[in-house]
């Protein structure tokens, strides 16, 4: 890999015994800004801003985000991820790890990732949670710019419940993935792609029904206590309003 910068940002929260939220950690790293925002009842909230562009081309960024015992934590963004090519070229890296305790809760709702054309960037999230843990995890990408052509992306998702997989996806778009990638089998031509992954007790108890959402969205169950929402949309906007629409449908 082309040398480039290499941070990761830790953000580690606990309940803190009064029925609110601690933040016993949180580091910023090298472009990775982190902030805390005014707490919403009980729930932490920390927003990501990024203090330069990037990641390039040779960057190697990470998150770690931990919700311990008792925790109700928000992860947000200030601004959309643009992968640009760099001057020294080479692959990108975006490593996320999330982890949610027994009788926690976390919602990881950033914004956009957007694939420039020329840049190349491999996005890995590993997201453990406990038994009895609540997840919100919201992941949006979009394929260039307005008029663009995309970069390569490819984005693989590892989700365990109880130490258990659940769910292992990788998808690869742009110049150089495997052919068919913008076919009638995958994007059909659609430029946004997003999912959310949504664990909680009570769809054990209540198991959710497969259903659509529109034309591009589709809810999909996982093994006990999780659901997958699919979306694809011809933008970010429509993107952001299928994937709230879901998110509600939820709740």
């Amino acid at each position: 890999m082309t040398a480039g910068v290499r941070a990761t940002a830790r953000i580690a929260a606990r309940g803190d015994g009064s029925g609110g939220t601690s933040l016993p950690v949180l580091e910023s790293g090298g472009p990775l800004a982190l902030r805390r925002t005014r707490a919403h009842g009980s729930e932490a909230r920390v927003m990501i801003v990024g203090a330069m562009s990037g990641p390039l081309g040779g960057d190697h960024f990470g998150v770690e985000a931990e919700a311990g015992d008792g925790a109700r934590l928000h992860v947000g963004s200030a601004a959309a991820t643009i992968a640009l090519p760099g001057q020294a070229g080479g692959e990108a890296r975006y490593d996320i790890r999330i982890g949610v305790a027994a009788g926690a809760e976390l919602h990881w709702m950033p914004e956009q990732l957007i694939s420039v054309r020329g840049s190349d960037l491999y996005v890995s999230s590993g997201v453990d949670v406990a038994a009895g843990a609540r997840l919100v995890f919201r992941e949006e990408q979009v394929l260039g710019r307005a008029g663009e052509e995309p970069g390569r992306l490819t984005s693989r998702l590892t989700v365990r419940v109880d130490g258990k997989p659940v769910l292992d996806q990788e998808l690869s778009c742009g110049p150089g993935a495997p052919g068919g990638w913008d076919g009638p089998a995958v994007l059909g031509g659609h430029r946004a792609l997003g999912q959310l992954v949504v664990i909680r007790p009570e769809f054990k108890r209540e198991p959710m029904a497969p259903r659509l959402f529109g034309e591009g969205a589709a809810l999909t169950p996982l093994a006990d206590p999780a659901v997958l929402v699919t979306a694809l949309a011809p933008d970010a906007l429509r993107l952001r309003r299928t994937l709230d629409e879901a998110l509600r449908a939820l709740d």
